[in-house]
C-alpha cells in the first residue's frame, strides 16, 4: 500500500482510540501511556513525529516532554515561548492549528525537526490544545503528508479525542503529585515539630538562621541577663521572649508583655509603674503596673525604641536599683524582674540621634539576639505555610490543601511583613477559596494586593507630640493629645462607614485602638 494511502479506514481510528483508552487506565505515570499513544498514531494512522509540549515550571516556556519519532537533540530544540510559532500560539489561544504545507507557512519555525529530514513531498503540521477545566495545559502536535486520501478534519477530530485522554492522565499525575507533596509537607512538619528545639515553644522552622537564634535564646535563658531581641516587625519577637521565660528558672512566675509603641504617652508611665489612688484625675484606686506584676518572672518590653526619654531614665533606675515607685507614690517597691526588650529600630542610630539613652542602651544590649527575617530562612516558608494552613482549617472548619505551584509562589515572595504577614495571607486564602484546593491564581491575586503595601523600613526619626496628628510612614497616626475639635470629624467618619469603626479608623489614618481611645475620651455616642 502506498504511504499516502495508509490507515484510511475507520477501523484503524477505532483501534487507536481503544488502545489509547486502555493505555491511560494501566498506569498513573504519563510517560509510557503517552509514548504508546503517539506510537499508535504513527504506526496505524501515519500521524508522525508526535509530540506533547507542556509549560516548563521554571521558564514558563513550552518544551517537548513526550515524543515518538524524535531524537533527543530534536526534543531539546523544541522549546517555544508562549505565543511563539504554531505550538506557542495554540497554547496561548486554545485554538487548534492546521498547516497544510509547512514550506509556505511563515509562522512555522521548524525548530525541532529540520526540514531536510522530512520527505520531499508536501508535509502538513497539525496541533491541538490539551485542555483541563477549560484552560490549555499543553499542546499535542504531529506531522503528516498532505497528499493523503484521509481528510484533515478526521485527523483533527481524532487528535482532539486523544488530547482529551492525555489531559486526563496529566490531571491524574498532577493530583497524585499534589497529594504526595501534601503528605511530604505534613510529614516534614510533624518531624520538625518532634525534633526542633523551638517547636515546643511554637517556633516552627529548621533553617540555619532560625536555629542559631533559638540556640542563643536557650543558651542565655538560664541566666538573669537582660536580653535585647533585634529584627524586623513580624519576626516573632514575643514568641522568642516567651521561650526565654519558659526555658528559665522563672517559668513558674508571670510573663508580662507590653508594647511601648501602642500606648499613649500620657498612659504608658502608669501602665509600666502603676499609680496610687488620687495620683491624677480618674485614679480612683491604686493600680499595680506591669513591672510590679512581672516581679518573680519576666517583663517583655516590645518596641523599646519608642519609649520616651524620661521613662527611659526611670527604666534604667529599675534595672540598676531593683525597685519602683508608683505614679503619685513615694514608697520604694522592690521588684525581682527579668527584662527582655525588643525593637525593630536601629538603637545605635537612635542613640546618635539623641532619641535613646546611651546608658540604657548598654544595660539592654548585654546579650543581643538578632531574629532572622522570613526571606533569610531558606526552606521555612513551605513548612510555615503548611502549619498555618492546618491551623486555619481547624479554625474555620475547612479541609483545604495547596494546589500544585501555590506553595512555590509563597516561597518565592519576599515577605516584608515576615511571619505575621504569611499567617494572615494563609488565613485569607482559606476564607476566600471556593474550591478544595487553594489555587495558584488565588495566591497570585492576594500577593498582588500585598505588593501594594510598602513595609515600614525605618521608624520616624523622633516622636514629638504634634498639635495635629501626623501620619507615620505606614500611614497610621501615632498617639497624640486628643482635641475637642476632632469629635465631629470622627462622628462623620463613623457615619460615612455605616457604623463600621474599623473602616472609620482606616479612613482617618488611625488604628482601631486609637479610634476607640478618642471615642472614649470625647464621649462620642456611636450607637
Amino acid at each position: 500500500m502506498p504511504y499516502s494511502q495508509i490507515a484510511s479506514t475507520p477501523e484503524s481510528e477505532l483501534l487507536v482510540v481503544q488502545e489509547a483508552a486502555r493505555l491511560i487506565t494501566r498506569s498513573s505515570d504519563p510517560a509510557p501511556a503517552v509514548q504508546g499513544i503517539l506510537r499508535l498514531l504513527s504506526q496505524l494512522l501515519g500521524l508522525n513525529r508526535g509530540r506533547v509540549l507542556l509549560p516548563d515550571d521554571t521558564s514558563a516556556a513550552l518544551k517537548i516532554c513526550y515524543a515518538y519519532g524524535l531524537t533527543t537533540e530534536e526534543r531539546e530544540r523544541g522549546q517555544y515561548r508562549i505565543g511563539e510559532g504554531i505550538s506557542g500560539r495554540v497554547y496561548q489561544t486554545g485554538q487548534l492549528a492546521l498547516i497544510q504545507d509547512i514550506d509556505y507557512e511563515p509562522t512555522y519555525l521548524g525548530r525541532a525537526v529540520d526540514r531536510t529530514t522530512l520527505p520531499d513531498e508536501a508535509v502538513a503540521y497539525l496541533a491541538v490544545p490539551i485542555v483541563t477545566e477549560e484552560q490549555p495545559v499543553g499542546v499535542l502536535a504531529v506531522h503528516r503528508l498532505r497528499n493523503r486520501v484521509r481528510p484533515f478534519q478526521r485527523d483533527l477530530a481524532l487528535l482532539q479525542v486523544i488530547a482529551t485522554f492525555i489531559a486526563q492522565i496529566l490531571r491524574v499525575k498532577q493530583l497524585i503529585d499534589e497529594h504526595t507533596a501534601e503528605l511530604q509537607s505534613e510529614n516534614e512538619l510533624l518531624r520538625i515539630n518532634l525534633e526542633s528545639q523551638g517547636a515546643r515553644y511554637g517556633i516552627i522552622g529548621q533553617s540555619a538562621a532560625l536555629q542559631h537564634a533559638i540556640q542563643q535564646t536557650l543558651q542565655v535563658a538560664a541566666t538573669n541577663t537582660t536580653v535585647l531581641l533585634l529584627g524586623e516587625s513580624g519576626t516573632g519577637k514575643e514568641k522568642f521572649a516567651r521561650m526565654q521565660h519558659l526555658a528559665s528558672s522563672r517559668s513558674d512566675g508571670p510573663f508580662v508583655s507590653i508594647n511601648c509603641a501602642a500606648i499613649p504617652r500620657e498612659l504608658i508611665e502608669s501602665e509600666l509603674f502603676g499609680h496610687e489612688k488620687g495620683a491624677f484625675t480618674g485614679a480612683s484606686a491604686a493600680k499595680r503596673g506591669k513591672i510590679e506584676l512581672a516581679s518573680g518572672g519576666t517583663l517583655f518590653l516590645d518596641e523599646i525604641g519608642d519609649l520616651d526619654l524620661d521613662l527611659q531614665a526611670k527604666l534604667l533606675k529599675v534595672l540598676e536599683e531593683k525597685h519602683i515607685q508608683r505614679v503619685g507614690g513615694v514608697q520604694d517597691i522592690p521588684v525581682a524582674v527579668r527584662i527582655v526588650a525588643a525593637t525593630h529600630q536601629n538603637l545605635q542610630q537612635a542613640v546618635n540621634d539623641n532619641r535613646f539613652r546611651l546608658d540604657l542602651f548598654y544595660r539592654l544590649n548585654v546579650f543581643p539576639i538578632r531574629l532572622p527575617s522570613l526571606r533569610e530562612r531558606s526552606g521555612d516558608v513551605a513548612v510555615l505555610s503548611a502549619y498555618f494552613l492546618q491551623r486555619a482549617n481547624d479554625e474555620y472548619g475547612r479541609e483545604l490543601r495547596f494546589a500544585g505551584g501555590a506553595m512555590e509562589r509563597l516561597a518565592a515572595y519576599h515577605w516584608p511583613g515576615n511571619i505575621r504577614q504569611l499567617e494572615n495571607l494563609v488565613k485569607r486564602a482559606v476564607l476566600l477559596s471556593t474550591e478544595q484546593r487553594i489555587s495558584v491564581g488565588l495566591i497570585d491575586d492576594i500577593l498582588a494586593e500585598e505588593r501594594g503595601v510598602q513595609a515600614q523600613s525605618q521608624p520616624p526619626a523622633s516622636r514629638p507630640v504634634p498639635s495635629t496628628p501626623a501620619a507615620s510612614p505606614d500611614g497610621l497616626r501615632p498617639y497624640a493629645r486628643v482635641r475637642e475639635d476632632e469629635a465631629e470629624t470622627i462622628r462623620a467618619a463613623i457615619r460615612h462607614n455605616h457604623g463600621n469603626k474599623t473602616r472609620a479608623a482606616m479612613s482617618l489614618g488611625m488604628t482601631p485602638r486609637q479610634l476607640r481611645y478618642r471615642i472614649q475620651k470625647l464621649a462620642i455616642e456611636t450607637a
